[in-house]
């Protein structure tokens, strides 16, 4: 018996309702299949739910990756009423105790850590929580770089140029080291253009996270404009303005301080009858900027110092440096440097501006621990 319109029709449909209900139903498994399942989970206070990854917390800030970018969210602590983590990391408490593992949602303002090799778990409240995954770093973190140039030019003149500039900074949680050195010799036919010497040695004693105060001392030697030695003893407060770590991005490693104090500053000369020597107290006013991008492959950087005379503020002496530096392979790093020295009292028959170029090839360092 040959079937009917109508049965054919009806079984035509019916194929149709179940292919597209299975086809919705693959699809909202394959939605749900798709959802990350492994995201962490934070409700704040106010009601906001925030999904990515938990990456640290120090300094009363919880730092979250978003899953719909790679950029960082910062909250506070304070601010979190839920918090879930998929993936095990420690848990820093108040008494000292240190809790490795995931945890659950609570009631509000506590957390549920699933910890120990037995998976036993712990209701904490969340305010007893210091740090969450902090980035251990070393006691002390060294930075620096030292770095050489040479440049050669035989025909009509025959100049050389020698230069060695050495730069290390030492930083511990109360204390920084900064020592600078630099020498730089160069002639032409044997007759001396230019042959100066300088170092500088600073120590920073941190009285809170962001104001120090510091102890430097600076000497300069220069031959041809008759100067036997330069130095200038110098204390007073100083101001981290930015510091790693307070913005994201590109800024994230940037660094900026300001300092200042009593001086006392002192020209020593080889040849007393062309120049006295002078003697004076007098100000200090330095800045130091650094702006390391790419992790750190390209650094900017400025620094400067002036030294104003107490009695006459136009009388000054002022030395900067502006450069950028490039890692090229590993610790290898290549760098360009201006010097600009400006001293309105020279000694007899120089100039009171000195601008210096240098390029340079060195190695670079950073004990900083990244995640």
């Amino acid at each position: 018996m040959r079937p009917s319109i109508v049965t054919v029709g009806s079984i035509v449909v019916w194929c149709l309702i179940t292919t597209v209900s299975v086809a919705f139903s693959a699809d909202d498994t394959a939605i749900v299949s798709q959802a990350p399942s492994t995201l962490d989970v934070v409700t704040l206070k106010d009601g906001s739910i925030l999904h990515g990854e938990v990456v640290e917390m120090t300094g009363g800030l919880l730092v979250i990756k978003s899953a719909l970018a790679a950029d960082l969210i910062k909250v506070k602590w304070s601010e979190v009423s839920k918090i879930a983590v998929s993936h095990p990391i420690p848990f820093h408490l108040k008494e000292g105790t240190i809790l490795n593992g995931t945890v659950e949602e609570g009631d509000p303002g506590t957390m549920k850590v699933k910890a120990g090799p037995t998976g036993s778990v712990l209701t904490v409240p969340i305010d007893s929580v210091t740090h969450v995954n902090p980035m251990v770093q070393p006691p002390v973190i060294y930075t620096g770089s030292l770095n050489a140039g040479y440049s050669q030019s035989v025909g009509n003149s025959h100049l050389r140029n020698v230069s060695i500039l050495g730069d290390l900074v030492a930083r511990s949680e109360q204390l920084r080291l900064t020592l600078l050195g630099r020498y730089v010799n160069g002639d032409n036919h044997g007759s001396l253009q230019v042959r100066n010497a300088r170092g500088t040695i600073k120590l920073d004693f941190f009285i809170t996270k962001r104001l120090f105060w510091y102890a430097s001392a600076y000497v300069e030697n220069d031959y041809l404009q008759n100067l036997k030695l330069r130095t200038a003893i110098s204390s007073g407060p100083g101001y981290q303005f930015i510091d790693r770590g307070d913005f994201n991005g590109i800024f994230k490693d940037m660094t900026f301080y300001a300092e200042a104090g009593p001086t006392y500053f002192n020209e020593d000369y080889r040849d007393n009858s062309i120049t006295g020597d002078r003697a004076s107290f007098r100000a200090r006013i330095a800045m130091k900027w650094d702006w390391p991008l790419f992790d750190g492959r390209v650094t900017l950087y400025h620094y400067n110092e002036i030294f104003p005379s107490v009695q006459n503020a136009s009388d000054f002496f002022f030395t900067m440096d502006n450069g950028v530096r490039m890692k090229i392979l590993a610790g290898l790093a290549s760098g360009f440097q201006v010097t600009t020295r400006y001293n309105n009292r020279p000694p007899a028959g120089t100039g009171d501006t000195d601008n210096l170029y240098l390029l340079t090839l060195g190695y670079a360092f950073d004990t900083t621990r990244k995640r």
